[in-house]
């Protein structure tokens, strides 16, 4: 790593692990509860926080998303609530969407899409409180499912390359709606979706030095500590209590990408 690079880091004091510590604890519980990477909640903050530049949070959120979805797909199996050949599916196509919205990322406006995902986020919202999920719904594999899981999947890694978005907020609600399942194995299977995806993406932005291993680390070790409660969490929760969370979590999301839109809008 160049001087240059070495100064944009931030000081490894107690600040700094105080902080990475804090984001991980909540990046890990929102993981285990709603079956998403946590990434919405650890860019930002070490960006806030850390004063990261948004490329270098965005690589380092993707390393600390590997342990936090493992210690997540372990809780979650422990319930049964894993779907793994339907996640290893999801998985395939997620790597291959994201190169072709890494490719597409310079040939599409930015506000288009981000107010095209707003308008996705709005009716999964209210999706949400029309369609409660049954507990003892399953995943069935059959052709037709899995063509469409590919399909989803392909989506889901076109949208992580375009606007950054973690798989978990299209995969967990697609799964539900389209596929019929519970909302317990929408969401492990969602983290484990996540592994693969994750490595492969951040084995690119260590070749390009777009990770803080070191934060990666901490911010990894914390999370996984909050994972498994949150998956406890989830299965305590009544489908439709479990709906509302998430509705509110995803208006959240819908929130940051319109101030994103309208922020981008003015400084043009």
């Amino acid at each position: 790593m160049s001087a240059a690079e070495a100064t944009s880091l931030p000081r490894r004091d107690s600040r700094f692990v105080l902080a990475c510590l804090g984001v991980g604890l909540a990046a890990g519980l929102l993981s285990g509860l709603f079956g998403v990477g946590g990434g919405t909640v650890i860019v930002p903050m070490l960006v806030l926080l850390l004063g990261f530049d948004q490329r270098l949070a965005a690589g380092t959120s993707l390393a600390a998303i590997v342990p936090t979805a493992s210690v997540g797909v372990v809780s979650y199996a422990v319930h049964g609530s894993v779907a793994w050949i339907p996640a290893l599916i999801l998985a395939a196509g997620a790597v291959v969407g994201a190169q072709i919205g890494s490719w597409l990322l310079a040939r599409i406006p930015q506000n288009t899409l981000r107010w095209g995902f707003v308008g996705f986020l709005v009716v999964v919202i209210v999706m949400l409180f029309i369609v409660v999920p049954s507990r003892e719904a399953v995943l069935e594999l059959t052709v037709a499912s899995g063509v469409g899981l590919g399909v989803l999947g392909l989506f889901t890694g076109v949208m992580a390359g375009l606007l950054g978005v973690g798989g978990g907020v299209i995969v967990v609600p697609a799964l539900i709606f389209l596929f019929g399942t519970s909302d317990l194995i929408a969401k492990g299977t969602s983290l484990l979706m996540m592994i693969p995806t994750a490595v492969s993406g951040t084995v690119g932005n260590m070749k390009r030095r777009n990770v803080d291993l070191v934060a990666a680390a901490l911010v990894g070790v914390a999370a996984c500590t909050t994972t498994a409660v949150g998956a406890w969490i989830a299965t305590l929760l009544a489908p439709l209590v479990a709906n509302i969370l998430f509705a509110a979590f995803l208006t959240f999301i819908a929130a940051q990408m319109a101030a994103r839109a309208v922020r981008a809008r003015r400084t043009r």
